[in-house]
């Protein structure tokens, strides 16, 4: 990968690989599934951020181009392959597609010397243990308050204190 493309996928390739796997089930899958599918991904995202920051601040790791202590775990790799896992159970189809554009996020990060290989690999672990811990819950992680219990037990996506829709 040159640099430039690892520029892209570090960057504004990031920012749109997270927006497209939040944005998507609400587009592709409409109505409540969709809704509570966008709102699961962005939960799955929000609560691995928070533990890759936590982890962060624990270890202080520095970074391989010495510019900070926040090396461990790459927090790109942990978004991504929340989304990208997310993704996956929704449309198994498109998995190879949805982990490979995360691999590919993962791998700008060691090539731009932000991280190092475990932390991408401990990264991509945690994003897709994350999801998969979301997907077992009922209501969600972080955001349960805002999550119905699943849709095939008739619930679905609450936005403040009204009903589910």
């Amino acid at each position: 990968m040159g640099e430039r493309t690892a520029r892209f996928a570090s960057h504004e390739g990031n920012v749109a690989f997270l927006a497209l796997g939040v944005l998507l089930p609400s587009i592709e899958d409409g109505g409540r599934l969709g809704r509570e599918r966008s709102l699961r991904t962005l939960d799955a995202l929000v609560t691995s951020a928070a533990i890759a920051q936590g982890l962060k601040w624990a270890t202080r790791e520095r970074r391989p181009d010495g510019s900070d202590t926040e090396s461990f775990p790459s927090g790109h790799a942990t978004g991504a392959f929340a989304v990208a896992a997310m993704q996956a159970r929704w449309h198994p189809d498109r998995a190879a597609l949805w982990y490979a554009g995360a691999a590919l996020i993962g791998e700008s990060r060691v090539r731009l010397r932000r991280h190092h290989t475990h932390d991408v690999v401990a990264g991509a672990a945690l994003g897709v243990a994350t999801a998969a811990l979301e997907r077992r819950q009922r209501r969600g992680l972080l955001l349960a308050p805002f999550i119905a219990p699943s849709l095939s037990d008739g619930g679905g996506v609450r936005f403040g204190v009204g009903g589910a829709f």
